[in-house]
């Protein structure tokens, strides 16, 4: 008497709930990482998480939600390269020079985001509106500010140390963020981008030691 073989199981092709979004969302990471917030579409999302493209819409309405979901998770992602460089260049120092130490490291993390992860950086600004920039988890590093909280507690701190006239203080993001970030996309998208790194780096140094003595 033979011995009738069970068949395989079929591959999976579905996933347990919450599982599918999330492999749509780090798909649509990868795909901003190599290209950049263009690169960003659902479809090829689909085909990446290998289901069909309207098993997407039950988590993402549209390519548009699907950017959006990924643009947050890259503002975090640039929070939390802030939080390491805060923790590694401000560690041991207290008062002033503290503070100044904080507002650098804040810049450095910035630039060394834009210039590692610059599919990412462009996507994480990749609108027009100022908004989600804060009281929002989902775009929070690990202490749960997000890049402009981080600059804005860096700033406050500098207040306090009296590094900052309490005067001059209101609206210095906007200051510190503009010229660290105009730099950031001059290297990336701009004229300094065949400038050598060391070059980039010396540069990016005396940008931020331009604001934090300028504010």
């Amino acid at each position: 008497m033979t011995r009738k073989l069970r068949s395989k199981a079929p591959a999976r092709t579905t996933y347990r709930h919450g599982d599918l979004r999330r492999a749509l969302l780090e798909a649509g990471i990868a795909l901003a990482r190599a290209g950049g917030p263009d690169a960003v579409v659902l479809r090829e999302a689909t085909r990446r998480a290998g289901v069909v493209p309207n098993a997407a819409y039950r988590h993402f309405a549209s390519r548009q939600d699907l950017l959006e979901a990924v643009r947050s998770a890259a503002l975090s992602e640039l929070a939390k390269t802030m939080e390491a460089e805060i923790a590694l260049v401000g560690r041991g120092k207290s008062g002033e020079a503290g503070a100044r130490a904080n507002l650098r490291a804040v810049g450095a993390g910035y630039l060394r985001f834009a210039l590692t992860e610059t599919g990412l950086f462009r996507t994480a600004f990749a609108t027009p509106e100022f908004r989600g920039f804060t009281g929002d988890p989902a775009r929070a590093g690990d202490s749960g500010l997000g890049p402009f909280e981080l600059l804005s507690a860096a700033l406050d701190q500098m207040a306090q140390a009296g590094s900052l006239p309490a005067e001059r203080r209101p609206g210095a993001e906007f200051l510190a963020w503009s010229a660290v970030h105009g730099f950031a996309m001059l290297v990336i998208d701009g004229p300094l981008h065949t400038v050598s790194r060391g070059d980039i780096h010396a540069i990016g140094e005396r940008v931020i030691a331009m604001v934090e003595k300028g504010l």
